[in-house]
C-alpha cells in the first residue's frame, strides 16, 4: 500500500512539473517581443570620439552615429541611398563606414538643409557615387543644365540649392561639386528605391527648407534637425525657421507615424542628434517647444525685453534634458530665436 502510494505520488509530481512547464511555455509564446536594445540607451548614444556606429534601424535601413548629425542608410537591390552627410572632416569615414553595410553605388543623397554639419560631405560622397543609370567615366548634364562628372543624384529642397549656390557673378556659399542637382518645389517628391516606397516631403521647421523622408515598408522616419534629442532646437532665422513652424513641422512627422503597443516603439524615427525615437518622444519634443513659445509669447506680451525673457527661465524643466551653457547652440541663443520670432 505505500510502495503505491508513493508511485502515485511520484506520478502526480511528474504532472504538476509538466504541466508547469507547459504553461511557462505557452506563456513565453504569447509574451511581446523584448524591446530593442535602442529603447534603454540615453539621448545621447556611446561612441568613442572619431568613430561611427552602424545601427540596423528596420528593413533596409541604418543609421551611423559619430559623423556629428546622425545619417540614415538605405542599403538593397538598387543600391544605397543616404539622407545627409555629415561634416567634411568626416567624409571618408561615412563612406568607410557605408561599405560596412553595402558596397553597392551610391545613387541617391537626401540633403534635409543646408547647413555644413549635414551637408559638409556632399563633395566627396557624391563624387564617390553613380546615379542610375550606372554610366561609367562619362561627362553628364544634371538636372540644372550644369556640365558634370558622373556621380550621386543630390536631392533637396530648392531653397537649399538656391542658399549653397549664387545668383551669377556673386560667390557661392559652397564649392559646385557640394550642390543638389535634383531639387524640388512642390509638397513632395517621391522615390521607388530598394523594394519600397520612398517619401521626401518639403517639411519647413528650422529652416524654411526642411525635407524629412519616410520609408514605407520600413515604417522609417528620418527628419534631420526637426528633431534633436540632445539640444533645444537650432531655429535658424536667417534661413526662414521659426518656433511656429517647427510646431507644425512636428506635427506633420506624428500625422505620419504610427505608434506600437502601448504607443511605444512602432514608427522608428531618426533624429537629427541623438538615439533612435518613437512618436512619445516627438509628442514630447512638440510640447516642449509650443510651452517655450507660448511662454515667450506671454513675457512680450507684458512688454518684457529679451533681457528679462532669458532671466524669467522660460524653458526652466527642459533645460536638465536639452540645455547648453557652452557652445554654438545655448539655451540663451534658443530662448532669443524663439523671442525674435514672435516679437516680428
Amino acid at each position: 500500500m505505500t510502495r503505491r502510494l508513493l508511485f502515485a505520488t511520484a506520478c502526480a509530481a511528474v504532472a504538476l512539473i509538466a504541466s508547469v512547464e507547459r504553461v511557462q511555455t505557452q506563456a513565453a509564446q504569447r509574451a511581446p517581443q523584448a524591446r530593442p536594445a535602442w529603447a534603454w540607451k540615453p539621448a545621447i548614444p556611446t561612441v568613442k570620439a572619431g568613430e561611427i556606429d552602424v545601427v540596423h534601424v528596420k528593413g533596409n535601413v541604418y543609421m551611423l552615429v559619430g559623423a556629428g548629425p546622425n545619417i540614415t542608410v538605405s542599403a538593397g537591390n538598387d543600391g544605397v541611398l543616404m539622407i545627409d552627410t555629415g561634416p567634411a572632416s568626416m567624409s571618408e569615414k561615412v563612406l568607410a563606414a557605408v561599405r560596412t553595410i553595402s558596397k553597392a553605388p551610391i545613387r541617391y543623397i537626401i540633403n534635409t538643409n543646408e547647413h555644413d554639419l549635414y551637408s559638409g560631405g556632399n563633395e566627396v560622397i557624391a563624387a564617390a557615387g553613380a546615379s542610375i543609370p550606372f554610366r561609367i567615366a562619362t561627362d553628364v548634364r544634371v538636372s540644372d543644365g550644369r556640365l558634370g562628372k558622373e556621380r550621386a543624384n543630390v536631392i533637396s529642397y530648392v531653397t537649399v540649392y538656391h542658399r549653397m549656390s549664387a545668383p551669377t557673378g556673386q560667390k557661392a556659399a559652397r564649392s559646385e561639386e557640394a550642390w543638389p542637382d535634383d531639387t524640388y518645389s512642390t509638397p513632395l517628391k517621391k522615390l521607388y528605391f530598394n523594394d519600397e516606397p520612398v517619401m521626401i516631403t518639403h517639411v519647413p521647421g528650422t529652416t524654411d527648407g526642411n525635407s524629412i523622408v519616410h520609408f514605407r515598408t520600413a515604417d522609417v522616419i528620418s527628419v534631420g534637425d526637426l528633431v534633436d534629442l540632445t539640444s533645444f532646437p537650432y531655429i535658424d532665422l536667417a534661413a526662414g525657421g521659426s518656433p511656429q513652424a517647427l510646431i507644425d513641422g512636428l506635427q506633420q512627422v506624428l500625422d505620419i507615424a504610427i505608434p506600437g503597443r502601448k504607443s511605444e516603439e512602432g514608427t522608428l524615427i531618426i533624429p537629427g542628434r541623438g538615439r533612435l525615437a518613437d512618436l512619445p518622444d516627438v509628442a514630447y519634443y512638440r510640447e516642449m517647444v509650443a510651452i517655450v513659445r507660448d511662454r515667450v509669447q506671454d513675457m512680450i506680451k507684458r512688454g518684457l525685453t529679451l533681457e528679462q525673457a532669458k532671466a524669467g527661465r522660460p524653458a526652466l524643466e527642459f533645460e536638465a534634458r536639452y540645455g547648453k551653457t557652452t557652445g554654438d547652440w545655448t539655451t540663451d541663443k534658443f530662448i532669443e530665436a524663439v523671442y525674435q520670432s514672435l516679437k516680428k
